[in-house]
């Protein structure tokens, strides 16, 4: 079920105005200091978890803002100190730091206390799908007397919020112009640095990488005896159904297709909207990787074989890896009006693209048995990854680190 969409995010934005004005208040007073406060939209992950790890070593005092028991748990695990960031407490400590560091949106850390602090914008992935600006879907309200003036002033409260990031990763020159653009930001605060969040497929070694990655997968969905690895991961459909939740007879069809070539479904359907992605019969050739079961999923990403995904920007990130990918994507057209794309769908997927799932398990079945078409197709995933991702060598996250100090904000306290 759908638990998410622009609409209703918007309209609850637009009754907290008020809260949004005592916050801006409150922050007028109270001084900032140099600690640096870290939130994630999708869990304790992604690239802030990169780069809270790269700035406690060089000597910060970082704090991670929560929104559920379960990411304290998860901070907890890794040894990173939390607070809640709703209530006074996630107010002040907001309010106090002199960097905040988000994925998804201000709402990452407390809304209403980031007024005036140095707001770093790692964002979640290359954009295919337009966001932002760019968008119509960013500016939906619900069908009510005055719609067009409310979409107005959400477009002009969007803008206002981004005009406080002061620095946004762009994984190389093409994304920068998608993500200057969506924002609405001047060029010198969209650095071309690479994303940290993709760090952790380029590090090490390759054979390091993929047995520390079957390790997390074995912990998370359970023993996998060796069996080929097939990632599922739908994008968010703004609120609307999933049109390729299988139907009875082709999830007959995935299953004994996933039997016959000992392999295994992991199911991540995107933690806004998840799907009814079980089988009418329990299997363990499908199993669940949803954000609930792991917050961040490019950890995992080198013990995957074939990425299927429509829209997502695992398309562009698992090309680092020479992973193939299946396109599939029922509703291109109408997704490529309502939603739109950056180019054209057919740049990235090809004109090969999956309608349905027959046509997704022809291909995927064809990838697994034949390994000429699975080094053909691993080909096309690493050209277009080099299309877009400049650099592949670890070092992103220390980039954006010196992107930020370069851009006044003090080294820690004792620092050489």
């Amino acid at each position: 079920m759908a638990s998410f969409s622009f609409g209703s995010g918007n309209a609850a934005k637009l009754l907290r105005i008020p809260l949004y004005l005592v916050g801006r208040i409150g922050t007028l007073l109270v001084p900032r200091g140099e600690r640096w406060v870290f939130g994630c939209g999708a869990g304790v992950g992604d690239g802030a978890l990169a780069l809270q790890r790269f700035a406690t070593a060089q000597g910060h005092d970082t704090l991670w803002l929560t929104s559920s028991q379960r990411e304290e748990r998860d901070a907890a695990a890794l040894g990173i100190r939390t607070i809640p960031k709703s209530g006074l407490r996630g107010w002040w400590a907001t309010a106090r730091a002199g960097v905040v560091v988000v994925t998804h949106g201000l709402g990452d850390v407390n809304r209403y206390a980031n007024s005036g602090a140095f707001v770093v914008q790692l964002w979640h992935g290359i954009p295919l799908k337009r966001i932002g600006l760019d968008s119509p879907a960013t500016t939906q309200v619900p069908s009510v007397p005055g719609a067009p003036l409310l979409r107005t002033l959400v477009a002009f409260l969007y803008r206002r919020a981004a005009q406080r990031i002061q620095v946004l990763p762009a994984a190389s020159h093409r994304s920068r112009g998608r993500l200057e653009s969506a924002f609405g930001l001047p060029g010198d605060r969209v650095v071309v640095t690479g994303e940290p969040r993709v760090d952790v497929l380029s590090a090490g070694e390759p054979a390091e990488r993929r047995a520390t990655a079957s390790a997390l997968l074995q912990s998370t969905v359970g023993d996998l005896s060796g069996a080929r690895t097939v990632l599922y991961a739908p994008t968010w459909r703004d609120g609307a159904p999933d049109p390729a939740v299988p139907t009875p007879e082709q999830w007959t069809r995935i299953v004994r297709a996933l039997e016959e070539r000992d392999a295994v479904l992991l199911v991540r359907s995107h933690p806004l909207g998840e799907g009814h992605y079980s089988p009418p019969t329990p299997t363990d050739r499908v199993r669940m990787l949803g954000a609930t079961v792991l917050a961040d999923v490019a950890p995992a990403l080198p013990a995957v074989d074939v990425l299927v995904t429509d829209y997502s920007s695992l398309a562009y990130d698992v090309g680092l890896l020479g992973m193939p990918v299946v396109y599939l994507a029922p509703d291109a057209e109408e997704y490529a009006e309502t939603r739109g794309f950056y180019g054209r769908f057919e740049d990235v997927a090809g004109d090969d693209a999956a309608r349905g799932w027959d046509d997704a398990i022809a291909q995927l079945t064809t990838l697994l048995d034949d390994e000429s078409a699975f080094r053909a197709r691993s080909e096309r995933s690493a050209t277009l990854s080099a299309e877009m991702h400049a650099f592949r060598d670890g070092g992103n996250t220390r980039r954006v680190y010196d992107r930020i100090r370069a851009r006044g904000v003090p080294a820690p306290k004792g620092a050489a």
